[in-house]
């Protein structure tokens, strides 16, 4: 019988535990089919996924088990499953972003990042289950049902990329797609107790993804560690390489911690401490006035998902869901001034910020101020101030999409709470490998501090 503290969890195995077992013998096709299972017994109770694609995986499964025999393998992804959000073209399978008005939408060709995953062997064995058309932070949806918190099967999962961070927390995939407008990855990367990478805005390709926002939108990646994040995107974009600064300089925002749940603020102090085994040094930095970034956010937002859904709307607008239906709404009454005057703020945000930046080489923040609320809570208390339960998961991550940053959620172990807390690690715009090789160190320290505490 399943607890509210979600289903017995399944060890999770990292790209390179999986790989390692293909080499040692294990069939691809029997990987495959135990990550299958496992979907398939979940999905009734965790909604991570819209659809689950059996025949198709098992038949990529047995090419990649003849690629081996024949020693014809493509590399480290070669055999190993992943999901990918179904905001994701993939050829031949339903791509409904989450929404009953694409119920029926069968792509002939796959978004390029699932294609080139799939060309390195990669098997994909399902499209994950998300807020209707990437339009909320907490991954409710009244169509394909609201994906829940594998820790916690009362708590929500977070959106919009609920689906895919569930599936990774659960140990069904060792590495899921999502997409992250405000925090859309970060945000369930937080609340389900895995690592969650935006990348710099382009540095992953969104041709083939169905867009919610295209000034904001960035694709973005679910892993167990940094180490298999930097294996997925290294096969997804153009290759780079960097170390991790010299007398690493570290940047806190003014307020944020401080303003974070109890579990959220020790988190935030041992992710410091570990910084600090480091040899980091740390400075106290202001962002650039944030008075208007939620409603520049939102002002694009709204007004980009009304013009690429404006059709959509017409052939089909009672099949949408409450949420989109009054965000288009409100989005007829948006200004071109207005749209054109919270374009401009993204220059003026850009400059500001890259001047603060060039005085550290990584912020960091906490994840999210809040653990995973209730499914179904409307108001959360954040320092002492009721928010909307989207402004809240977002608090500390919305501003990095305005100004096309890398960013970086990884979990935090804290004792004092059974689920998951969460820091961000925010590098410089395109200095993607050098944020994550910061973040392999990071972790590495964080389990130094582990093993001490214990």
């Amino acid at each position: 019988m399943t607890t509210a503290r979600g289903s017995p969890m399944t060890e999770r195995k990292s790209i390179k535990q999986i790989a390692a077992e293909i080499q040692s013998g294990r069939t691809v096709v029997g990987v495959v089919e135990e990550s299958l299972a496992l979907a398939e017994r979940l999905n009734p109770e965790h909604r991570s996924f819209i659809t689950i694609v059996r025949d198709a995986a098992l038949s990529q499964a047995a090419k990649a088990d003849a690629r081996r025999q024949q020693s014809k393998q493509h590399g480290p992804l070669d055999g190993v499953p992943f999901a990918a959000k179904d905001m994701f073209e993939t050829a031949g399978i339903p791509t409904t972003g989450g929404s009953p008005v694409l119920k029926d939408n069968v792509p002939e060709t796959s978004a390029l990042v699932v294609a080139r995953l799939e060309e390195a062997g990669s098997v994909l064995i399902g499209k994950a289950n998300q807020h209707e058309f990437a339009y909320g932070a907490t991954g409710e949806n009244g169509w394909s049902g609201t994906t829940r918190n594998p820790l916690d099967t009362t708590r929500l999962a977070g959106g919009s990329s609920g689906g895919s961070a569930a599936a990774v927390a659960a140990g069904i995939v060792p590495y899921a797609l999502g997409t992250d407008t405000g925090g859309s990855v970060r945000v369930p990367a937080a609340l389900c107790g895995v690592v969650g990478f935006k990348p710099s805005f382009g540095r992953m390709s969104l041709q083939g993804v169905i867009p919610y926002c295209w000034s904001l939108d960035h694709a973005g990646i679910f892993a167990n560690n940094v180490e298999d994040v930097a294996v997925v995107f290294g096969q997804t974009t153009s290759f780079g390489q960097a170390a991790v600064p010299k007398n690493l300089k570290v940047g806190t925002v003014k307020g944020w911690a401080e303003r974070s749940d109890t579990p959220v603020r020790q988190a935030f102090r041992r992710a410091k401490s570990a910084l600090e085994q480091m040899g980091a040094s740390f400075t106290e930095i202001e962002l650039p006035d944030q008075a208007e970034a939620r409603t520049v956010s939102l002002t694009i937002q709204l007004a980009e998902t009304l013009a690429y859904h404006g059709p959509n709307l017409a052939r089909a607008g009672s099949s949408f869901g409450k949420d989109m239906l009054s965000g288009m709404a409100l989005g007829q009454f948006i200004s071109a001034e207005s749209y054109v005057q919270c374009k401009r703020m993204l220059e003026v945000y850009n400059r500001a910020f890259s001047k603060t930046m060039s005085n550290v080489d990584v912020l960091l923040t906490p994840g999210c101020p809040v653990t995973a609320p209730k499914i179904g809570a409307v108001h959360v208390v954040v320092g002492g101030d009721s928010l909307p339960v989207g402004n809240a998961l977002t608090l500390f991550t919305s501003f990095f999409n305005l100004v096309g940053t890398p960013a970086i959620a990884l979990p935090v172990h804290e004792e004092t709470s059974y689920l998951p807390v969460s820091v961000q690690l925010v590098g410089g715009r395109n200095r993607d490998f050098e944020l994550l090789a910061t973040a392999i160190a990071f972790e590495d320290a964080l389990r130094a501090t582990k093993k001490i505490a214990a």
